[in-house]
């Protein structure tokens, strides 16, 4: 992975679309690329409905008659989808009684959608005046602060609803995305493993935590949560590639380069886990190896247009070409000396590969997009 954050967009479904950063694992060797490793996921909208609000029967929900009618109309045409009218039957409704709570929440899921973020936050604020026990409105409220960047106004939100009802995953992976945004990493992590705890199915939960971990040095608890993100998830190439990474940083590299195979299996055209197996391939002196894998990454970041990538790609493998020149040399040299070759070593470092810019070095499945937790349909 939901610090990462872009401009926000709403997207369902998983990512696109890579971004990068650059591990430094030895000083004397090249870096791994880690695609997508400051990029948390969020989840796609969605807004909570108070329960019991579907049929009018389930609850007595004003003693004006025509209030209950028009409200129950405006219940029906929201399930429909049909946003315009249902806002209009909801509003008739509290023409007539003011303090039908559940209305206000309803308009406030339709301001939401409507991004008329200003109006959403008001109904919200109505419906905890009416009636301040209710998770949903809180979470929903919490929604709507986050996409206005009222970011610790959010996080209070988000904890009330949590207090009122501490089953509320999504409020808890929500709450762990802010934290993290506001520099609070291990809050946002104790969030996120709530959530996970809560909801164990949810890839962009443990992809959240992983990045989270990983940032504060905790990298064999990095490494579990993504393979965590991969046992659900096995063609997340993001984070075959950041777990690789970590194992690089970690010594086992025979775990790396086989991860990053799988990587390769999953998407034969991701550049980055061809670029990284190439480098990690040259730091274990497999020089032949590693040039036949950035010659797949070289050919991926032309298909791709990605220039910068290209140029560095092709650099690299001419240092290496020589490299291997050299020693075939040397190797010559020597039986015409009548001595026994030396074994294979790299014999000068290629240039390092820069961190590229979001978007410029696409892998897929990459970007991570940005959203909220899910408002209720």
């Amino acid at each position: 992975m939901y610090k990462h954050h872009q401009i926000r967009q709403w997207y369902c479904g998983f990512p696109q679309m890579a971004f990068h950063q650059v591990i430094n694992w030895r000083k004397s060797h090249l870096t791994i690329i880690s695609a997508a490793s400051a990029f948390l996921v969020l989840a796609a909208p969605s807004i909570m409905n108070l329960p019991g609000s579907k049929l009018l029967a389930e609850n007595v929900i004003s003693q004006d008659l025509d209030a209950a009618i028009f409200y129950q109309k405006g219940v029906t045409l929201y399930n429909r989808k049909d946003l315009d009218g249902a806002e209009s039957a909801f509003r008739q409704a509290l023409e007539r009684d003011p303090n039908i709570g559940m209305a206000r929440n309803y308009l406030g899921n339709i301001l939401l959608r409507q991004n008329r973020l200003d109006a959403a936050v008001q109904e919200y604020g109505e419906a905890i005046r009416m009636n301040p026990n209710q998770s949903e409105v809180y979470y929903n409220l919490g929604l709507a602060l986050q996409r206005q960047g009222q970011k610790e106004a959010a996080v209070t939100a988000y904890r009330q609803a949590i207090v009122i009802d501490p089953k509320i995953a999504t409020a808890q992976y929500n709450l762990g995305v802010l934290l993290h945004e506001l520099g609070q990493p291990q809050e946002a992590i104790a969030a996120y493993q709530q959530a996970a705890n809560l909801d164990s199915g949810n890839e962009n939960t443990f992809f959240n935590l992983a990045i989270a971990l990983q940032e504060q040095g905790k990298l064999e608890d990095a490494i579990a949560a993504y393979r965590q993100v991969i046992q659900l998830n096995p063609k997340n190439t993001v984070a075959y590639n950041n777990m690789a990474g970590l194992l690089v940083v970690q010594g086992q590299t025979a775990e790396a380069i086989n991860v990053y195979k799988q990587a390769i299996r999953q998407n034969s055209k991701d550049a980055v886990a061809y670029h990284n197996l190439g480098i990690t391939l040259y730091n274990q002196g497999e020089l032949k190896k590693a040039n036949a894998a950035l010659k797949n990454a070289l050919n991926n970041y032309r298909t791709q247009g990605n220039t910068e990538q290209t140029a560095k790609v092709e650099q690299l493998m001419q240092q290496i070409t020589q490299q291997i020149a050299q020693l075939k040399l040397q190797e010559q040299q020597q039986r015409q000396a009548g001595k026994k070759p030396a074994p294979t070593e790299n014999v000068a470092t290629p240039e390092q590969p820069t961190p590229a810019t979001p978007g410029e070095t696409p892998a897929t499945p990459g970007d991570v997009p940005v959203s909220f937790g899910q408002p209720s349909k």
